[in-house]
């Protein structure tokens, strides 16, 4: 069965996939080619003002998984999102890949629990 993986753009060990870059803003010091994306999917990430107020600080992850919730929720690209991550698990691994440094406290893990909640994995 095949799963969303949570991958850190810069680890040196990317497992196979189907590759979406889930943040917003392009990730600092890699090339496009590099990267090998599949997909940026930018608009599915945080709002620059939710990522700005939320700035990685770990205190703040319970109130910023709320407020990205609710974007998430209001987006008009999420449906389109779900679906597609849905057609694509049909075949293969999908890799939510991000660049930040926190990998418990990140925008993707909230995406990744968000969309398996959708499509109820």
């Amino acid at each position: 069965m095949s799963e969303i993986k949570l991958v850190r753009i810069y680890d040196h060990q990317q497992p196979a996939g189907y590759r979406i870059l889930v943040d917003r803003m392009w990730p600092r010091g890699v090339s496009k080619v590099k990267a090998q994306l599949n997909a940026w999917d930018k608009e599915i990430g945080p709002t620059n003002e939710l990522r700005k107020w939320f700035n990685h600080e770990d205190e703040k992850f319970p109130e910023f998984k709320q407020k990205y919730i609710e974007e998430l929720n209001h987006n008009q690209f999420t449906p389109e999102f779900v679906e597609n991550v849905k057609l694509k698990l049909a075949r293969e691994d999908v890799l939510f890949l991000y660049g930040a440094k926190n990998q418990k406290h990140n925008q993707a893990v909230v995406l990744k629990e968000y969309v398996e909640k959708k499509l109820k994995i």
